[in-house]
């Protein structure tokens, strides 16, 4: 069985409903986890510490599906 990575990030947005990010280079990056409950935690932390700004978004990127399409997501 293969690793399924995680990758959290998150920045300023240019409108609370989408993810457009403002600037891509000002993106905090919190790193890359080995299961998705570990990027769910650093996630939570990061997007609680941000609630009272509507702009800052948090996001958990599915790392292995882009790596390896071929793996079940269940």
């Amino acid at each position: 069985m293969s690793t399924k990575l995680h990758l959290v990030f998150g920045g300023r947005v240019s409108d609370p409903r989408a993810l457009e990010f403002e600037d891509p280079a000002k993106l905090d990056v919190v790193g890359i986890f080995a299961s998705y409950a570990e990027a769910e935690a650093a996630w939570r932390a990061n997007a609680q510490r941000t609630v009272d700004d509507a702009a800052m978004r948090y996001v958990i990127v599915h790392l292995h599906r882009l790596l390896e399409p071929s793996i079940p997501t269940g």
